[in-house]
């Protein structure tokens, strides 16, 4: 929107930027986008724990999740989030920047699926104990619980894939003229992105 709005401004010679000034903006804005990108993955798998400690140690949790740890927690992660993608945008021609991003890309995806199975599997035990007694509720639980774990995994994997597909393809064949094809729908990976939220 930023981004946008200073895109107006400037073409319709509402407000005079000199280059140097655009650049300096462009920089600000592409911190501003990896930073929500950052941010996003890091709150995705925050929320994952917070919901493994909700299940795992129910009776505990409000003495583990106090308010103070919450605001602790997240603060950490936007000041991570900003810091680190004022080091990407700095360095963004660096390979090293990139495969620093499919690195926590993947980290990021093994964590959600990892503490997302074993709460799927902790509930499907679960039920088959409690449902012992009513045999014909015991398959429909299960079920869905597995739909809602492949719901879960296969929104995140769907809509921040492509991006990181963009990095990697980065990474392996800048120059192939069918990655520079891919390379072209950049902005539809970005609206996938936000459509996880």
């Amino acid at each position: 929107v930023v981004e946008t709005l200073f895109m107006l401004l400037t073409e319709h010679g509402l407000l005079l930027v000199t280059a140097k000034m655009l650049q300096h903006l462009d920089n600000v804005i592409d911190i501003m986008i990896c930073s929500s990108v950052v941010s996003s993955l890091s709150f995705l798998c925050t929320i994952a724990a917070d919901r493994y400690i909700t299940i795992f140690y129910a009776l505990r949790y409000h003495s583990i999740m106090t308010t103070q740890r919450a605001v602790a927690i997240i603060a950490v992660v936007w000041l991570t989030s900003i810091t680190s993608s004022s080091l990407f945008i700095v360095y963004h021609t660096d390979n090293a920047v990139i495969a620093c991003l499919v690195t926590f890309f993947g980290v990021t995806l093994v964590f959600t699926a990892v503490l997302y199975l074993h709460m799927f599997i902790l509930a499907h035990v679960h039920s088959r104990r409690i449902m012992a007694l009513h045999k014909s509720r015991r398959q429909a639980t299960s079920m869905k619980g597995a739909i809602t774990l492949t719901i879960l995994l296969g929104v995140f994997i769907i809509c921040w894939g492509p991006f990181f597909l963009h990095l990697i393809l980065i990474l392996i064949c800048p120059t192939n003229l069918y990655c520079k094809c891919y390379f072209s729908h950049f902005n539809l990976f970005l609206i996938l992105i936000i459509c996880n939220s």
